[in-house]
């Protein structure tokens, strides 16, 4: 059977999951209304139909999927909500599962909670979309055989997505800390040649963590959050991740950064 999906909001990600989609012939919907260039090129080249409006676009479709920063995902919930919307509305983002519980109180039983794993999806095996909920399994069917590796799971879905990314990218910032700190302290090429030495590939893995992390730097701020609110709520400490929070933060300017970022740059902007 169709589906009628409105997609919040093709971003790179967003975009790879609604073609994935489109790709079994559902119907991915998006509004165009106050987004970017880069979003209306995303959203017309995989086929997506604009409604131009969020209100229009709610009417019109059967479920919604949210994927976009974890600091607006409740104020998104809320405005589709008070639209009247009854369907089914699968949150991907980077969440804490308190926050996930947040938004199905919002949202109703018809909730599930999704948790994207890897890259945008447009190679096969790359990219896992974790979906717990009564409706998960419905939503899994809509990405059979498709770029998006749909997995439905008995217990949260947003957990397994924070303490996957409470290494990925916490280990990302942490190395990228060290980078800032050994700058300061005026011991940077004697810790390279140490690592060389102890730790080979160290160096090597902080410089390509600069280039890979730096444009997307803006978004792992309010990710970071999420995380600690998560060690936080099982009484764990939550102390790093606000760190890591803090790291990102700093490297914000980088985002939409059309020239390759390399490691120097990034260690100025964490240390000013």
């Amino acid at each position: 059977m169709i589906q009628k999906v409105l997609l919040l909001h093709p971003g790179e990600m967003g975009a790879s999951i609604g073609s994935a989609l489109v790709s079994n012939k559902h119907e991915v919907v998006w509004a165009s209304q106050n987004r970017s260039k880069d979003t209306k090129n995303r959203a017309t080249g995989n086929k997506f139909v604009d409604k131009l409006s969020l209100k229009k676009a709610v009417t019109y479709c059967d479920h919604v999927i949210t994927i976009c920063p974890p600091t607006v995902a409740i104020e998104v919930a809320l405005s589709v909500k008070e639209m009247g919307f009854k369907g089914i509305y699968i949150d991907a983002n980077a969440i804490a599962p308190s926050t996930a519980s947040k938004i199905q109180e919002i949202v109703g039983p018809r909730f599930v909670d999704g948790g994207i794993i890897g890259p945008p999806a447009w190679e096969k095996g790359s990219t896992r979309l974790y979906l717990s909920g009564k409706c998960s399994e419905e939503v899994v069917s809509w990405f059979k055989d498709s770029l998006v590796d749909a997995r439905s799971m008995k217990n949260s879905a947003s957990a397994l997505k924070m303490s996957y990314a409470a290494y990925t990218k916490g280990s990302s910032a942490l190395i990228l800390s060290i980078r800032a700190l050994a700058k300061k302290y005026g011991i940077e090429e004697s810790l390279m040649e140490e690592w060389e030495i102890s730790q080979p590939g160290l160096k090597e893995r902080s410089e390509s963590t600069a280039t890979g992390t730096a444009s997307k730097a803006w978004r792992f701020e309010g990710e970071m959050l999420e995380i600690a609110k998560t060690f936080l709520d099982a009484e764990l400490p939550e102390g790093f991740h606000r760190a890591s929070s803090e790291i990102y933060k700093r490297m914000a300017d980088f985002k939409d950064s059309e020239e390759k970022v390399i490691v120097e740059n990034v260690i100025k902007k964490i240390l000013n």
